[in-house]
């Protein structure tokens, strides 16, 4: 078994149980649903499997989209991807001094870090 027809597999069965839980949620949600998919309980699960499959390629497609269509607002709101710009973030002075007195600390770190490179 290749690794493409492996990935087939294992999409095709995420597909399957997508189908077969969106088919449940119709079944809890709508009564008229429930009858009908309780009869179709009765035809073969092969069948069923390729019905569950097709309707989990369309719900994932149609997450996909959401997805799509929430990140690339999500963009247009921000189009800096994060970490490029920074923003000042307002904090407790408590806070910034601490950070002051960290960077200071970090700042003497590396000057003691240079003088020991520089005496090997």
């Amino acid at each position: 078994m290749n690794s493409e027809t492996l990935i087939q597999l294992l999409q095709n069965g995420f597909r399957v149980t997508l189908g077969a839980t969106a088919s449940l949620i119709e079944v809890v949600q709508d009564p008229q649903k429930r009858h009908e998919n309780l009869s179709k309980l009765r035809q073969e699960w092969s069948e069923l499997a390729e019905e569950w499959a097709v309707k989990g390629e369309s719900t994932e497609q149609n997450a996909r989209d959401f997805v799509d269509t929430v990140w690339s607002q999500r963009r247009a709101q921000n189009p800096y991807p994060s970490g490029s710009v920074t923003t000042p973030i307002s904090t407790a002075p408590s806070v910034q001094t601490e950070l002051q007195e960290l960077t200071a600390q970090i700042a003497t770190i590396r000057a003691e870090l240079e003088k020991l490179r520089n005496q090997e």
